[in-house]
């Protein structure tokens, strides 16, 4: 017991002293030189092993924020859709012309049977859990949100669900 209480006060004082360091290489400015360095630093980038989190929504739902393409769409995380499904309005935002494409496939959705047309994204970026070249949907008709569904959940190491949130592992 009495080694760990020494190894902890000098943890302690360790850290102490780092920190003073750290302060002490612009003593002009002191702490507060520390805090806006701190403030100013931007986040670390998400490494590939790291876990990317998507809260659950009130309404029961996860509701995920991703960037496609480079420009931003908020999907309804289904597990249950086969693929990344678009709106005919979230599609047109990313490029696609909705009159253009190709609606030959016949696809279920929650209002019933519709067509769709599939197309390719470049890329799928969720909380920073990055996919390249996702296969998903135009939904022609009857979708009310786009679904963040498993041609891009399916590529992922892992994802789980948890009580508070949907952790992606990519």
């Amino acid at each position: 017991m009495l080694k760990f209480a020494m190894l902890t006060l000098v943890a302690a004082v360790s850290a102490v002293g780092a920190a003073q360091t750290v302060v002490a290489l612009d003593p002009a400015r002191g702490a507060s030189a520390l805090v806006a360095t701190l403030r100013e630093a931007p986040a670390p980038a998400l490494r590939p092993a790291e876990a990317a989190a998507i809260a659950k929504a009130s309404d029961g739902h996860y509701w995920a924020q991703g960037d496609v393409n480079g420009a931003s769409v908020r999907f309804l995380v289904d597990t249950g859709a086969s693929a990344v499904a678009l709106t005919p309005a979230d599609a047109q935002r990313l490029g696609f012309d909705p009159a253009n494409l190709d609606y030959q496939q016949k696809v279920i959705t929650a209002s019933g049977e519709t067509r769709a047309a599939v197309i390719r994204l470049d890329a799928v970026s969720v909380a920073g859990a990055r996919v390249t070249d996702v296969e998903a949907l135009v939904i022609e008709k009857g979708l009310e949100s786009s679904l963040l569904g498993m041609s891009y959940l399916g590529r992922l190491n892992r994802f789980e669900a948890t009580q508070t949130s949907l952790i992606l592992r990519p």
